[in-house]
């Protein structure tokens, strides 16, 4: 069963290898070999991605168009550093998660039922649309330097993805607030995108998982082969 694992359910190991970044990035962000790392993880989560996508009704062939050119930007970075490709890089990420959050919400909603692999796809659909935001935070300071800063100084990795499960949560900012309209604006939006996630995606599969809720034949066959 365990070996059928990463088969049956791509999106519980996407969500593994998103909060396992989340550990790691602290530890080598700071380090020489950080921004390499952090790239790396990177192309490993665009990756896992992929492989979710093709489980849903979204096309596989747009998540692979969205992510070559994101490799790319993102080796040239990594080899020539090349800064300037950063916020072209960052927005092509932030639409390939977009784009993998919306497939793996229409997988869940195609159907009247939930099952295993919908609950993880719930957490995975979360954790995506936190990195798609993130990407915005961090295309939005390269641009806009001191865009999250009151002193001007860039914000880390962490720092922005701390920030975007904060928001998406609607726990707040902490101490790391969006100080530029344009900041603020797309923190506004992802406080409004993590409200509507709950109230339309995540009650609905829980209003699905009680007795009284009418189970249609169809996905559990699939996700059993």
């Amino acid at each position: 069963m365990r070996f059928r694992l990463p088969k049956r359910h791509p999106s519980a190991i996407l969500l593994c290898v998103q909060l396992l970044g989340v550990l790691l990035y602290p530890f080598i962000e700071d380090t020489k070999i950080g921004p390499a790392g952090l790239n790396a993880l990177g192309i490993i989560v665009l990756g896992m991605a992929i492989r979710t996508v093709h489980r849903t009704p979204g096309p596989t062939w747009i998540s692979v168009v969205l992510a070559v050119p994101v490799i790319f930007l993102v080796a040239l970075q990594t080899v020539f550093a090349m800064p300037g490709l950063l916020p072209w890089s960052s927005a092509l990420e932030a639409l390939f998660y977009f784009y993998a959050a919306g497939s793996l919400i229409a997988y869940m909603m195609e159907d009247h039922q939930t099952t295993v692999d919908e609950l993880y796809a719930a957490a995975a659909t979360f954790t995506l649309l936190v990195w798609a935001f993130t990407h915005l935070f961090v295309m939005t300071q390269a641009l806009q330097p001191g865009a999250f800063s009151d002193n001007g100084a860039a914000r880390s990795w962490s720092d922005l993805n701390h920030l975007s499960f904060a928001l998406l949560t609607s726990t707040g900012m902490g101490n790391i607030v969006a100080v530029s309209s344009h900041a603020r604006s797309l923190a506004s939006i992802e406080m409004l995108a993590g409200l509507m996630y709950l109230a339309a995606v995540v009650t609905r599969l829980i209003g699905f998982t009680m007795p009284s809720a009418n189970a249609l034949p169809g996905k559990r066959d699939r996700e059993n082969r």
